[in-house]
């Protein structure tokens, strides 16, 4: 049953909870009436959440859709406040684009969870070109789009002419060619801003001495540089690649990945059993093994 459905049969339970009609008042306020999170439903119509009598049934109505999907209403309405005044028809509809367009109605938890806007999106103008640019730019057929908008929802909320298509530009003049691995294992570049957040991360690259097209190499390599933070992962891992393990840029060149494993869970420790066992252990090897082969790999096992 759909959430519009199901709202519609507890329609007449609403009705009873309050025995007045709300004040003029009442409506531009619902939002100091709404608690933080609603009580959870049982969709079976004998519990219902506990929602302030004074709402407007309408809003109601909102509520119950987004908590039988599985969504924190307070949350969301938070995070959107346009939800406030959105219709539960105009909700209904983003719903039916979205399943018509092959997302199940069990994905809408994650997908309006993590992106409340959506809800509120103008289908014409924001949601269908979006699908357009899947389908044309990126080549994703339209039986993979389920797949790639629960891998990242974000993409239904941004612009196509402001963010996604001078992302794919940008990234394609890097030398991204797959355009299948970039839609499905790396679509965060694409919501990802080219000014503030790309270009410097290859800058910094370019300032721990590597050349520019050594920095292009590592993130094509390993396309995850682009999303790690500057100050609390790349500053720190290269601080002690440098200075405690004394070792040389062509391997972090080789393997970029060095960035993607932990520094204090990882790193540090592999680092310091491989030298209190003296051995020299390429990065990759030393990091990519697995405890057991690490283990031999050191002579532990030997002990």
């Amino acid at each position: 049953m759909t959430p519009a459905a199901v709202a519609a049969a507890l329609r007449s339970s609403l009705s009873t909870i309050s025995s007045h009609k709300p004040s003029p008042s009442t409506s531009t306020n619902n939002h100091v009436l709404l608690k933080p999170k609603l009580s959870l439903i049982h969709n079976n119509n004998h519990h219902h959440p506990v929602i302030n009598p004074k709402l407007s049934l309408q809003f109601k109505e909102k509520i119950l859709c987004l908590e039988i999907m599985g969504i924190d209403a307070g949350k969301a309405l938070s995070q959107n406040p346009n939800l406030r005044t959105a219709t539960m028809e105009s909700i209904q509809s983003i719903i039916s684009f979205l399943q018509s367009k092959g997302i199940h109605q069990k994905d809408l938890q994650r997908i309006f969870g993590m992106c409340p806007k959506i809800l509120t999106s103008d289908i014409k103008k924001d949601l269908n070109p979006v699908f357009d640019f899947l389908l044309q730019d990126l080549r994703v057929p339209d039986h993979s789009f389920r797949r790639i908008v629960n891998k990242n929802p974000r993409l239904l909320t941004s612009s196509v002419m402001e963010q996604l298509k001078p992302a794919l530009f940008y990234l394609k003049r890097l030398g991204f060619r797959d355009m299948a691995a970039l839609s499905f294992q790396d679509s965060v570049l694409l919501v990802s801003n080219v000014e503030r957040t790309l270009i410097p991360k290859l800058k910094y690259l370019e300032s721990l001495g590597f050349s520019k097209d050594e920095a292009r190499n590592m993130v094509l390599r390993c396309p995850a540089l682009f999303t790690f933070s500057i100050e609390n992962n790349f500053r720190p891992k290269f601080e002690y690649f440098a200075t405690q393990m004394g070792r040389e840029l062509k391997e972090l060149k080789e393997f970029p990945h060095y960035f993607g494993f932990s520094l204090e869970n990882r790193i540090k420790p592999r680092h310091m059993e491989a030298v209190k066992a003296g051995v020299n252990l390429p990065l990759s090897v030393m990091l990519k093994s697995t405890d057991e082969e690490f283990r031999e790999l050191t002579g532990q096992n030997m002990r």
